[in-house]
């Protein structure tokens, strides 16, 4: 309830602020799990895909987004985002455990497979836990590439400037083999973000994306 009425008021403002289109949203399961793997330019990126989605969907976020800014921890707890710490050593296990609970009870999960944002605008190796993801729950999974959320939130700028965002979706993708299995685990992750990199035209780096810290 209290996602719908966040969405139906901040959604007007959004879209006059930052007029945002959708391509693909028949992809979209009117029903059941499903894995929206995206690629990620900005931090807007979970604003927008839900902004343009029918249904709800959970991303993981970290801890400190739920005890700083109190507007950001409102808007974290009213969207029914899942609070991780990332500095535990069991983050990423905790991320994934997390995630499969919320396929588990048919809803859609927001997940970067990239792992961080792009520092410059090109698409990154994906890593496995995606693949884990649909092979641990049989969810399908949608590719979705994001356009223009980099321009209007660049990393490391502390306002969003006006401009325009593109949301393309693509066709549900479906998976055999094993979560157990590490060629399993790297085959279905490359097949995921050559599906993401054929949706947002961007040049693809076979290297995993550099965190924030290794760029400054």
């Amino acid at each position: 309830m209290l996602y719908r009425l966040t969405k139906i008021v901040s959604a007007p403002m959004l879209h006059l602020l930052w007029p945002t289109t959708v391509t693909g949203h028949e992809h979209v399961p009117v029903s059941g799990p499903a894995i929206m793997a995206s690629n990620h330019l900005s931090i807007l990126d979970s604003t927008f895909l839900p902004l343009v989605l029918k249904r709800q969907v959970r991303f993981v976020a970290k801890a400190e987004y739920f005890t700083g800014n109190p507007v950001t921890a409102m808007w974290m707890r009213a969207t029914g985002q899942i609070s991780i710490d990332r500095q535990s050593p069991t983050s990423a296990q905790d991320m994934l455990d997390a995630a499969a609970e919320v396929l588990r009870k048919g809803e859609l999960f927001g997940i970067y497979p990239e792992g961080t944002r792009s520092p410059d605008g090109r698409l990154y190796r994906g890593k496995v836990g995606v693949a884990w993801l649909a092979l641990a729950t049989g969810a399908p999974v949608v590719p979705v590439a994001m356009e223009g959320t980099g321009e209007v939130l660049p990393i490391g700028a502390a306002r969003p400037r006006l401009g325009r965002v593109k949301v393309r979706i693509g066709k549900p993708m479906t998976f055999s083999g094993s979560e157990t299995s590490a060629r399993d685990r790297r085959r279905v992750t490359d097949e995921i973000m050559f599906a993401i990199q054929e949706l947002s035209g961007q040049e693809y780096v076979t290297s995993y994306a550099p965190s924030r810290s290794q760029t400054k």
